[in-house]
């Protein structure tokens, strides 16, 4: 296993430097999910849900959060992301009554797109939690990870 990057010889925190480093395109994709009560997931399948459009409010809110990662995270780097795409998929019969979030962010850069992926999923989630907390205070936010990155020096990774 290589050593942590974003702390120097001495041990302190860092922001790597990517100057050297060419600009590629850069492909993450990240997923999670959040659980809920039946009627919960009727409510957002009906869009009757009282704050309005749950999984619209909720794409922007991914997307937005994607562009403000470096903001929340303190050694990501600012990026200029090319795309940022949510999608939602509501749970099957037979299946805990959920909502899953894929996103997928891109850019052509010296640096990966992962914590964006990540951010995009986990505060898309979260908007699915604030728009719905007053019918289901048990809704459980699970499973985020990065399913898949593209590009870069260290090449494809994708979730076994």
């Amino acid at each position: 296993m290589s050593s942590l990057t974003h702390f120097d010889a001495q041990g302190q925190a860092h922001m790597v430097d990517v100057a050297a480093k060419p600009a590629t395109h850069r492909v993450a994709v990240a997923t999670g999910r959040i659980e809920m009560l039946p009627a919960t997931l009727a409510l957002i399948e009906s869009g009757t849900a009282k704050k309005g459009d749950v999984l619209g409010i909720a794409r922007i809110a991914g997307i937005q959060a994607a562009k403000k990662t470096s903001d929340l995270i303190p050694l990501c780097h600012p990026l200029a992301l090319t795309r940022v795409a949510l999608a939602f998929a509501l749970a099957e019969a037979g299946q805990a009554p959920q909502v899953v979030c894929t996103a997928t962010v891109e850019t052509v850069g010296p640096t990966g797109v992962e914590m964006e992926a990540l951010t995009a999923v986990q505060v898309a989630l979260l908007t699915i939690y604030d728009m719905c907390k007053a019918v289901d205070r048990g809704m459980r936010i699970t499973d985020v990870h990065v399913l898949e990155k593209h590009g870069g020096k260290s090449g494809s990774y994708v979730a076994g």
